[in-house]
């Protein structure tokens, strides 16, 4: 994580620049708790000095970590900062349907040497584990997130890897969660082994802090890919952003404060030095990439983002989730590329019938219902993909309304058709408009043969 005396000050010094653009909003209620499609993971750090849980968009995340707990070297705690916060935000979590983690560690100005001392014998090491279970038990934690920065390849990267092993199988055979935040590139990758993939639900990639500009898209879905050419598996990297920019560390509030525009760019000038961090289009860039190729989004940190329009955690769900579901209650012909309509092959009611490119005729057939749910009707059925699957040239089939992800569509500004299970777009196999086309799921990238016409 960015350093924390860099960030204490950010917070403080950020602060009468960010009011003009945060405002606090009221913790949602438990029935618009989210659940992202394929298990697609939000992940968001709150710090002990900074913010308030109040003003979290809890129904746009999946999982917070409360940053951070500290070790000693002898595997004890240090007390926690501002418990009261961490007590309430675990109430307001649970109450949205939100898991919720204790960071431990942190840069804390570079030191590590407690985490290097309690991980090199078991005596300590067993130590550390049971605080850490007492902890989790004591605020009634869904899990822990080691952030240890960061242990070095060789003796520290063996240790560590015992602590994970350890760690991991407490906790998971308590029910909870194991995760790890690791830095995105260089010399210390080699201190997190590949044997604690296995022991961990996932690992929080923190691809800031790095290139130029800092943490831009190339850069990050490289750190991503890094980590999954050494063996981890998709659904465990999960792709970290800034709320802030390099090199001042100003918060992501405080420039969208200082100029509204700035929540569509990466780099504005402020006191006449640039400064690069991510704006709402390149998270949302981020965000689809994450949905095809990794396990989900993590942010540093809730604090820092806006509210409205222009946030950021905002950005990553209304792309997860495909911003909506079409205008509902129309009904009529979907027409697509060359003018043809979406038809129900042969007007078939069978559970696995066709659906395809036809010349548009008024028939039943060819009938869609947009439905307030997301689902698109026709002869008393549901657009489905087949098999719930998530591939490209998953073809589509007509089958009974059950209310699944494979039958939600979520209507988008360039006229296409995204399915929010798969993250992938309604698409005519072929660019072809010839009878007979088969319509399948794709990648999206608004071509002709993606863009649709719902009934008028």
């Amino acid at each position: 994580m960015p350093r924390p005396h860099l960030r204490r000050r950010l917070a403080a010094g950020a602060l009468a620049l960010a009011t003009t653009a945060a405002t606090l909003t009221l913790a949602p209620t438990a029935a618009e708790a989210v659940v992202l499609p394929n298990n697609f993971k939000s992940v968001g750090y709150m710090p002990s000095w900074s913010g308030n849980v109040n003003s979290i968009q809890y129904g746009k995340l999946t999982h917070i970590n409360y940053a951070f707990v500290l070790p000693n070297g002898d595997g004890s705690l240090r007390p926690v900062e501002n418990p009261g916060k961490l007590s309430s935000l675990v109430s307001l979590g649970h109450a949205n349907n939100v898991k919720v983690s204790i960071a431990v560690g942190g840069w804390n100005d570079g030191d590590d040497s407690a985490f290097e001392a309690l991980a090199a014998n078991s005596g300590t090491r067993t130590a550390f584990v049971n605080n850490l279970i007492a902890f989790v038990n004591q605020y009634n934690l869904d899990g822990v997130d080691m952030d240890w920065e960061y242990p070095d390849p060789g003796a520290s990267a063996n240790n560590y890897t015992l602590l994970m092993q350890q760690l991991g199988s407490a906790l998971h055979s308590r029910g909870k969660l194991l995760t790890a935040a690791v830095v995105s590139e260089g010399y210390y990758v080699d201190g997190v082994p590949t044997a604690v993939f296995s022991s961990v639900d996932w690992l929080n990639i923190m691809a800031y802090d790095g290139g130029s500009p800092h943490a831009n898209y190339d850069w990050s879905i490289a750190s991503v890919n890094r980590w999954k050419s050494r063996g981890l598996p998709a659904a465990k990297a999960v792709l970290g952003v800034p709320f802030y920019s390099r090199p001042g560390y100003y918060t992501y509030s405080a420039l969208v404060g200082m100029d509204p525009a700035n929540a569509n760019r990466d780099c504005t000038t402020v006191g006449g030095a640039q400064q690069c961090y991510n704006g709402v289009p390149t998270v949302k860039r981020k965000t689809q990439w994450a949905m095809a190729n990794a396990g989900g989004m993590m942010n540093w940190e809730l604090s820092q983002d806006t509210t409205g329009s222009t946030s950021l955690v905002s950005a990553i769900y209304d792309t997860v989730t495909g911003g909506g579901t079409p205008p509902s209650g129309r009904t009529g012909p979907i027409t697509g590329i060359g003018g043809a309509c979406v038809d129900v092959a042969a007007a078939s009611t069978a559970n696995g019938t066709a659906i395809q490119l036809y010349g548009c005729n008024g028939t039943a057939a060819q009938s869609w219902t947009v439905a307030g749910d997301g689902t698109l009707r026709a002869l008393g059925k549901c657009l489905d993909v087949t098999s719930a699957g998530t591939a490209n040239g998953t073809k589509i089939q007509l089958w009974d309304c059950n209310g699944t992800g494979a039958q939600t569509w979520a209507a988008q500004s360039n006229g296409t058709l995204r399915n929010p299970a798969s993250g992938r777009c309604l698409d005519a196999t072929g660019n072809s408009s010839a009878n007979g086309t088969r319509l399948q799921i794709w990648d999206c990238f608004g071509g002709a043969n993606q863009v649709w016409r719902l009934p008028a």
